[in-house]
């Protein structure tokens, strides 16, 4: 899928403006590296850690609490909120959700929306960052193009067009702040969970299990989950509504509570702007109750929830619901 000469016109983003917008430096693409790396083998040398070494409720506190607050932080910040649109909320809420959205390390705020905006206007297509379907249908192009999209095309150097994807957030004064800012919240995500470990057990020792734990576990943990929507999630699962033409976005349960009901995909990319995605019976969506909540204590307005009549419209017959 070439990138450069798409036909392709998407009037909500920008029309024919460029798609891309220059290269990455090379000093981000070695922190992209370790951060995926080091984590990644944090979490590989979790098991015999557990047994050998040590694993405290303090740990397992911290750990889920950072996993829970930065993961809804990307789920219903970056994703249901910034990129979608799918309610409004006030300023100090809307700083709130930005920065904790970046404690996960996911990239900064702007660059974040910007790309998975693109996504949604080329999904599966050419034009779209991280498509698995990239290398064609064979088994081998297709296995190729599920690496690709869990982690592969972060390594590329062309940047998304910022101005074209994400120009209302460019002229948000507070988001602004929030992107220039990604370095310094990175290090507090690294640093916070080892001060908590030190504060709540005294000891060094705790500090250091908080930090292998609350840090690198949870940071490699998250980024898999999320990475999986990319790649799993346009592969394998069923497609009970229709979505544009092209379009793979599948439902795959299994992840539903570890992304925090990002994993109803399908959902979503039928009706991209709705704030639920877990939009059939029984589909568990945790960040949709989160969004309730904040409606019902007067924190978000202005909630796009699914409208029966839509959903209704989108929906396929059973024999047309899986690749």
């Amino acid at each position: 899928m070439a990138l450069r000469g798409t036909g392709f016109v998407d009037r909500q983003w920008g029309g024919a403006a460029p798609i891309l917008d220059g290269r990455k430096p090379v000093a981000a693409v070695v922190a992209l590296w370790v951060f995926v790396l080091v984590p990644f083998a944090a979490l590989a040398a979790a098991v015999p850690v557990v047994w050998g070494w040590g694993l405290s409720w303090a740990d397992v506190a911290i750990a889920a609490g950072g996993y829970v607050l930065t993961g809804l932080g990307v789920t219903v910040g970056f994703h249901r909120y910034l990129t979608h649109g799918a309610f409004k909320a006030g300023r100090w809420l809307r700083f709130g959700l930005a920065v904790a959205g970046s404690l996960a390390v996911q990239g900064s705020v702007i660059q974040w929306v910007a790309d998975h905006r693109r996504h949604h206007a080329f999904s599966d297509r050419d034009g779209d960052p991280h498509s698995p379907w990239r290398y064609g249908h064979s088994v081998r192009g297709l296995a190729k193009g599920l690496l690709f999209a869990h982690v592969g095309w972060m390594f590329g150097r062309d940047l998304t067009n910022r101005r074209r994807f994400a120009k209302d957030l460019l002229a948000d004064a507070d988001i602004g702040r929030v992107d220039r800012l990604f370095g310094a919240l990175v290090a507090a995500s690294l640093l916070l969970p080892p001060a908590i470990g030190l504060l709540a057990t005294g000891t060094w020792r705790g500090a250091l299990t908080a930090f292998f734990w609350g840090s690198l576990v949870r940071i490699a943990m998250l980024h898999h989950v999320t990475w999986s929507i990319n790649s799993i999630c346009h592969v394998f699962g069923e497609r009970p509504l229709r979505t544009r033409a092209g379009d793979r976005a599948a439902n795959f349960w299994p992840l539903a509570i570890l992304s925090f009901g990002e994993s109803w995909h399908n959902g979503h990319h039928a009706d991209p702007t709705c704030a639920r995605h877990g939009v059939l019976p029984g589909q568990i969506d945790i960040s949709a109750r989160l969004i309730r909540l904040l409606e019902r204590l007067g924190w978000a307005h202005d909630v796009r929830w699914p409208v029966p009549a839509r959903l209704a419209a989108r929906l396929r017959e059973p024999s047309h619901d899986r690749p």
